[in-house]
């Protein structure tokens, strides 16, 4: 099927929210430098309460000898029906920018987006929007500097991307490139569902903080930043000072609500964006993380919590990791987590991520007050994999969903 029939083709957001409830989610579970010698594989997982196999993965399938590329992130489809992907480096892992085609057919690459010589310094996410002649990618850093793990020194070196670049959507260039403030490490781009909107957010990794971008009368863009989440001063950790590390951000259909992880600090979080200019948190919830009781991490001040949050116990398995991808259901009331952010660095920070797998969890969302709360019968427990522990990453539902529909 080609890639513009696929899913049931809504109209609009809103008439989204009003589709069927979810009852499969795909994730790409990785066994890459876990120490299994195994292929990555896609799991399908039931999310049906109605069925006997609900919370239960169904069917797994080799991923690995169908689409040996490097170094890609995320995929759109186009209007024309074909498929355009993202790059984080070239062959050698040095960074680039740029953007594969693929037809929407055959899959087969059909050659490269952007202009020759045209794409930017690194690569990760992109959003476009054609009403508006745009499109927004952001950076996080060549892969030769991430492949093997976190280190400090290659931030004071300027090694981490710290820029958003607005690319012309008809002619395949970049027309502004926009430096962060206080914005290490760009990740998730997330335009407004709305199509006519003409503004959106980046979640900032290292730096925790949540950028708005937007377009000025005259036509070209600017940014600035809407959310800060403080770092906390520590004691037995590799910095004295703990990011949150915001790793995915996402919009409800209805452009009501931003959704945010900080994978370091453990909690997961909801704010209406009413007002984009002034978010306004609406929910959070602690979802294991590295200054939970018990642990290794003391925390010697922070601006938000009076006491470290207490582990995570679901189903009677303490959950390890951090809240990390997130996936919104259409009608916005189901949020499934996961807890693995890349393998090198789950190895660095969360260590019982190797030896036990991730785990999917399900938080159900008060979308009129706003406010979240765990589900404690949902726990996909990826540990108990057939061939070994594995960990599990993005969600993504067959016909469609908050963080890749794009709305012409």
């Amino acid at each position: 099927t080609k890639c513009e029939k696929c899913g049931p083709g809504y109209p609009t957001p809103l008439e989204a929210m009003k589709g069927p409830r979810e009852e499969i989610i795909y994730l790409p579970c990785i066994y890459r430098n876990t120490g299994i010698e195994a292929p990555d594989y896609l799991a399908t997982v039931d999310v049906d309460p109605k069925s006997p196999h609900y919370c239960q993965v169904i069917e797994a399938e080799d991923i690995h000898a169908k689409c040996d590329l490097g170094y890609v992130h995320t995929s759109h489809c186009l209007a024309s029906g074909e498929v355009m992907v993202s790059s984080l480096g070239d062959p050698k892992g040095n960074g680039k920018g740029g953007f594969v085609l693929l037809d929407g057919e055959t899959f087969e690459v059909k050659g490269t987006w952007e202009r020759p010589g045209g794409a930017a310094p690194m690569g990760y996410d992109f959003w476009y929007q054609p009403r508006h002649n745009v499109m927004i990618s952001s950076e996080w850093a060549a892969p030769n500097v991430f492949r093997d793990g976190f280190n400090p020194a290659d931030v004071e070196a300027g090694l981490y991307g710290s820029h958003l670049h607005v690319w012309d959507w008809q002619r395949h260039e970049i027309v502004q490139t926009l430096p962060l403030q206080d914005g290490l490490i760009p990740l998730e781009v997330r335009f407004l569902h709305n199509p006519d909107a003409a503004q959106g957010f980046v979640g900032c990794a290292l730096s925790s903080t949540i950028q708005r971008f937007y377009k000025n009368q005259g036509g070209t863009w600017s940014v600035e930043k809407v959310i800060q989440v403080p770092p906390k001063k520590v004691k037995g950790w590799m910095l004295p000072e703990m990011p949150g590390l915001i790793t995915d951000i996402l919009l409800s259909l209805d452009d009501r609500f931003l959704y945010f992880s900080n994978w370091l600090h453990g909690d997961l979080r909801q704010y209406d964006i009413s007002d984009p200019q002034r978010p306004r948190l609406t929910g959070q919830l602690f979802l294991g993380g590295s200054i939970v009781k018990g642990g290794p991490v003391q925390v010697l001040e922070d601006q938000e919590l009076k006491s470290q949050p207490e582990p995570l116990v679901v189903k009677g398995k303490r959950v390890p990791g951090g809240p990390q991808m997130i996936q919104l259901s259409l009608d916005g009331k189901r949020l499934y987590v996961t807890t693995s952010l890349y393998s090198a660095w789950d190895k660095q920070f969360y260590p019982d991520l190797i030896r036990e797998g991730s785990v999917m969890l399900q938080i159900d969302v008060d979308t009129v007050k706003g406010g979240l709360k765990l589900n404690p019968n949902f726990l996909v427990d990826f540990g108990k994999e057939p061939l070994g522990p594995a960990l599990a990453h993005e969600l993504r539902y067959p016909g469609g969903d908050c963080s890749s529909d794009i709305w012409v």
